[in-house]
């Protein structure tokens, strides 16, 4: 085993499925100066040496998603350490536009072909298995060895980007801190759950009865055909778009009839509380361990163009929040320990905070300086009115083009979010521009560096590659544009929760809390701690977060607790 057991070396963990929480090990191996070696799950778990390689910090290892080899090791009690370097997450630094799937993959990509996919070995889908064991050890020994090949080749593209530092002092350790929030997973209260479920259930009962009482029949509301014919024969209303098969009864059509008949409103309503009820109650028991009552979610590290993070079994980046029965979700996620506490922190407005800092605009910067509403702030530019003169339907539509303008939006989209026509929305949106010099400036600025560079970056140096910016295709150009200018903003606010991920570990480390980082969702950490924790959370947490990076405007984080997710808010 010497020979095997080197300072630096390739590591393959692998397992057969997506959802390492579960997937069996099926096979380890290793490669380094002396080749490659495979060694099997049985023979790897019982031998000490082995483990104890596993966890020393001192001998490096090179592999591919190293969160997803901590935690498969995790479930086995065993603690991998000393990972060096991760060359999916290089890879996705490098150019997050691929989708890595494999080993082979990621090879591919630097033009190496030492390994075959996983999915030629394995299958896919139901018909996935396991190959006789010459044809496994094969394909570990190849993955390993086209690791070591990547090692050298990830760093060089690193280096050549400028993004060491990103990848090394960002995304490697957050993979780790991510890999323990999996682990240790989230408490779910099932008992509530089944109770919100029962509350779904009958609030569906009533909207149908509702719906077939307006309608003057029963029909299947789920069922778009025979909706469409009550819709728009039976009842008579306007046709605003038809189908292959007859009429769309989709959430856009109905949201434009809202005001021309009551039934609209309530198949509106049954459909969101259908999905309440399929996707998140139903849903999250699926996901829920029996023995523990607890989610172990995956987040996605490599995955979205922006640098955010996503999660999957169960997703929490969708749990609704616009609905009051949607956000009652939240109380199903509760502490793990008697006498604790759910803590969550969330940066207010972070993006708009970001595109102050970019654009370095006046305006923006003294309103987030001098603490006021940036949505009044906006109306009373935009508006030309003082303070006292916004009124709520000023603060609405200021609200819509703040947003737009950080997420990109177009006339078009202005002009659906608010009910206006695209020509107001044009206007509304130069009015914008004209109040706020510097954000136009660094619109226009940011478009022509996409069209020079064919890439954006963020303030941490994040990259992302924006091809469609030079498309004769106006639509197409006009959605890279959009891209163009939201990417930095998005993406330096995904930095900045990263950057604040990082610290917080550190700092609860430090102050020799028990208190537990569980989830990051969009801009908001979820803690839970013992009660006798919360006064000093309420203190470190703001302040660790607000100073994850220095920008010319403060950042600013809110923060509460309460016995459930829901409560801390």
């Amino acid at each position: 085993t010497d020979e095997m057991l080197t300072d630096h070396a390739a590591l393959v963990v692998e397992q057969l499925g997506d959802n390492y929480h579960e997937a069996d090990l099926i096979g380890f191996a290793i490669h380094n100066k002396n080749g490659a070696f495979f060694i099997t799950k049985e023979d790897a778990l019982q031998s000490d040496a082995f483990k104890q390689w596993v966890q020393d910090e001192t001998k490096k290892k090179w592999v591919f998603d190293s969160k997803r080899a901590v935690v498969a090791l995790r479930w086995h009690d065993v603690d991998l350490k000393g990972v060096d370097n991760d060359v999916l997450l290089a890879s996705y630094v490098v150019n997050p536009q691929k989708s890595y799937e494999d080993v082979a993959s990621v090879a591919k990509e630097y033009g190496l072909n030492i390994a075959l996919s996983d999915e030629k070995v394995y299958g896919k889908g139901a018909k996935q298995a396991i190959p006789p064991e010459d044809e496994l050890k094969e394909h570990l020994g190849r993955k390993a060895a086209a690791i070591s090949a990547l090692h050298d080749l990830t760093l060089e593209a690193l280096e050549k980007n400028d993004q060491h530092e990103l990848y090394e002092d960002l995304e490697l350790p957050l993979a780790l801190i991510l890999g323990e929030m999996e682990s240790l997973g989230v408490k779910v209260d099932i008992e509530r759950l089944e109770k919100m479920g029962e509350e779904l259930t009958k609030k569906l009962k009533e909207y149908e009865e509702t719906i077939h009482r307006l309608a003057g029949e029963t029909f299947n509301i789920n069922s778009p055909k025979q909706l469409g014919v009550i819709l728009f024969e039976k009842l008579g209303l306007p046709i605003i778009k038809k189908t292959k098969t007859g009429y769309s009864t989709s959430a856009d059509v109905l949201e434009k009839l809202e005001d021309k008949h009551e039934i609209i409103r309530s198949i509106l309503h049954y459909r969101q509380i259908g999905k309440l009820q399929s996707t998140y109650v139903e849903g999250l028991m699926k996901v829920t361990r029996k023995d523990t009552h607890k989610v172990h979610t995956r987040f996605n590290q490599a995955l979205t163009q922006t640098g955010r993070l996503s999660s999957t079994d169960p997703n929490l980046q969708n749990i609704p929040i616009r609905l009051e029965e949607g956000r009652k979700i939240r109380q199903a996620f509760v502490p793990s320990k008697e006498g604790w506490l759910m803590f969550a922190a969330d940066y207010s407005q972070i993006e708009l905070r970001v595109l102050a800092h970019i654009s370095q605009d006046e305006n923006l910067i003294e309103a987030f300086t001098q603490d006021m509403d940036i949505h009044t702030k906006t109306a009373m530019d935009v508006f030309h009115v003082s303070e006292e003169e916004v009124t709520s339907s000023m603060r609405r539509q200021a609200k819509a083009v703040n947003f737009g303008i950080v997420y990109g939006i177009s006339d078009y989209g202005l002009s659906q979010n608010l009910g206006i026509t695209r020509k107001e929305a044009a206007a509304f949106i130069e009015r914008y521009l004209t109040s706020f010099k510097g954000v136009k400036t660094y619109m226009e600025e940011i478009v022509q560096e996409a069209k020079q560079k064919g890439y954006v970056t963020t303030l941490l140096k994040r990259r992302r590659y924006i091809p469609d910016i030079t498309s004769r295709n106006f639509n197409i150009k006009s959605f890279a544009e959009r891209t163009a200018m939201n990417t930095p903003i998005q993406g330096s606010a995904a930095d900045i929760i990263k950057k604040a991920m990082i610290d917080m570990a550190r700092k609860l480390k430090e102050e020799n809390l028990q208190a537990n980082l569980l989830l990051q969702v969009h801009d908001e950490l979820i803690f839970e701690a013992p009660k006798e924790e919360i006064a000093i959370l309420e203190k470190i947490v703001p302040e660790v977060m607000e100073n994850a990076l220095q920008l010319d405007v403060p950042l600013k984080v809110d923060f509460a607790s309460g016995p459930s997710w829901y409560d801390a808010k």
